[in-house]
């Protein structure tokens, strides 16, 4: 972080206007949006009073101590679990504290400190406990403004985890913003939400729709794999991943026709006549049980659109029309 950005970081946790700020160090206005804009820095003499301003040390407004390796936080973060094991939590947690307040920026650190102090007050009861965890929580709540999204969302689901564990549903749930709506643990958060609300119904759904979308991506998954062992001509796992496509439809229920099609076409490019001819009888017997899934335990308080007798019927055809053509 630029001593820029560090200032205008600071200014505004004090709120404290840029004018207000160059009137208590003897500078202009617009000395100080320079600053902030880093279009200029400031004097060396004002680093001093800058830091006392806005009640920082020199090492913070320079970010001499903000970036750390992963090693590095790795090493701190052993060495902190390490002291757990043998001295007393109070102990250890002013360790923490100090390393941390050596790196204030170092979101990280931040992070990794809190779930293990987090972990600790979940193993043992320990005076003052309720101190100790808003402490671990306003470092999430801290890592929740950090720019990098693979950050905030760890810290979203942390604190979702911290206030589920607390019952205190409504405040867990307001964490769920911070995931995509495409992100299959906002989905998994919201049955536990439900569940834990007796919303039964609406958990099983949010569930249900985990369970569809899963069968979607490993079987797409699969089918790239077995493409990959078509072009390399290896045939034996070509078929070994036709196989695992069949029992993924079996196991989540699809029907028969999920369970046969993935078949056909590697039977077509060995020219396996007899096999081509069994599937695709298989698959004209299985066309009206195409949405079976929908009749399946496993789906059964989620509804799906049914299937058009016309879009089945066309498929019918397209069936015969290949099968003509063999």
């Amino acid at each position: 972080m630029s001593i820029g950005k560090v200032i205008r970081k600071y200014r505004k946790e004090k709120n404290m206007t840029q004018e207000e700020m160059a009137v208590r160090l003897g500078v202009t206005a617009p000395a100080v949006n320079k600053w902030e804009n880093e279009n200029s820095l400031p004097d060396i003499m004002l680093l001093a009073p800058i830091a006392r301003l806005l009640g920082i040390s020199l090492d913070t407004l320079l970010s001499f101590r903000e970036e750390l390796t992963q090693e590095e936080i790795n090493g701190i973060i052993n060495e902190l679990d390490e002291k757990l094991q043998t001295a007393p939590f109070e102990e250890c947690f002013q360790w923490a504290k100090e390393r941390l307040e050596l790196y204030p920026n170092c979101e990280g650190l931040m992070f990794s400190a809190a779930v293990v102090l987090q972990a600790r007050l979940l193993l043992q009861e320990i005076s003052d406990q309720e101190d100790y965890e808003a402490y671990t929580v306003s470092l999430f709540e801290q890592v929740l403004r950090s720019d990098d999204e693979a950050m905030r969302l760890q810290a979203a689901d942390s604190l979702f985890a911290f206030y589920l564990r607390k019952e205190q549903y409504d405040k867990a749930e307001s964490y769920l913003e911070y995931f995509s709506l495409q992100n299959p643990n906002k989905k998994f958060r919201q049955a536990q939400i439900f569940e834990k609300t007796g919303r039964t119904k609406e958990a099983y759904k949010e569930y249900e729709k985990l369970l569809f979308e899963a069968y979607g991506r490993v079987s797409l998954t699969l089918n790239g794999m077995y493409v990959l062992a078509v072009q390399e001509k290896d045939m034996e796992r070509a078929h070994k991943l036709v196989e695992k496509q069949r029992e993924l439809a079996a196991c989540f229920e699809m029907g028969r026709y999920h369970e046969v099609s993935c078949s056909l076409e590697l039977a077509m490019l060995e020219k396996d006549a007899d096999a081509v001819e069994a599937i695709q009888k298989e698959l004209l017997d299985a066309v009206p049980q195409l949405d079976a899934f929908r009749h399946s335990f496993l789906y059964e308080h989620t509804e799906f659109t049914e299937i058009r007798e016309d879009f089945a019927e066309k498929l019918r055809e397209k069936l015969q029309e290949k099968w003509l053509e063999l």
